[in-house]
């Protein structure tokens, strides 16, 4: 299976927030990169398409031309629970950060996830389409979600994970 893993683009968030799964709008910037993206996908046929829920990857994913593509929660970014649309300087002065810096991959934010915790629902759904006879996928999602299949497939570890995330609008192509 070639799966082909679609950042979405650029957020209108200030820099240095988390935002993991609030919906946040996209920049005015949206149409200019969203047609980038567009004119790649379109040299390759996809059998099936997925996209996370959040309103930037369905946007991203209905101006490609995909506004049926199939929605899925387990590929929704990390749930930062109470640091959402924190910055970091507010998440570093909370009493729980030194943990969750020190291991992330393994520590969950406060009533949010780990990023194990991501990673093991984005498995299960990286599981469950390898299982279908689909051979060519698109998957439109987060960083987080695309550093997880990453590591899926064994690219990176999981601890190196988010030094090598994706831009904005990129895609990645794997051979699972």
């Amino acid at each position: 299976m070639d799966l082909y893993l679609i950042r979405h683009t650029s957020v209108d968030v200030p820099a240095g927030y988390s935002y993991g799964q609030t919906d946040v709008p996209l920049r005015e910037t949206f149409e200019a990169e969203a047609a980038t993206v567009k004119e790649e996908l379109n040299k390759i046929a996809a059998d099936k398409v997925y996209t996370s829920p959040l309103s930037r990857c369905v946007r991203l994913a209905t101006y490609c031309g995909f506004e049926d593509a199939w929605k899925d929660d387990r590929i929704k970014e990390l749930n930062f629970g109470s640091w959402e649309m924190k910055s970091w300087d507010e998440v570093s002065s909370h009493p729980h950060s030194e943990a969750w810096f020190k291991d992330w991959v393994h520590v969950p934010t406060p009533g949010g996830e780990s990023f194990k915790d991501q990673y093991n629902r984005v498995a299960s759904f990286l599981d469950e389409i390898r299982s279908c006879n689909d051979n060519t996928v698109f998957v439109f999602a987060h960083g987080g979600v695309l550093a997880c299949a990453q590591v899926y497939a064994g690219i990176y570890e999981m601890s190196e994970a988010f030094k090598h995330l994706p831009s904005y609008g990129e895609i990645i192509k794997l051979t699972l």
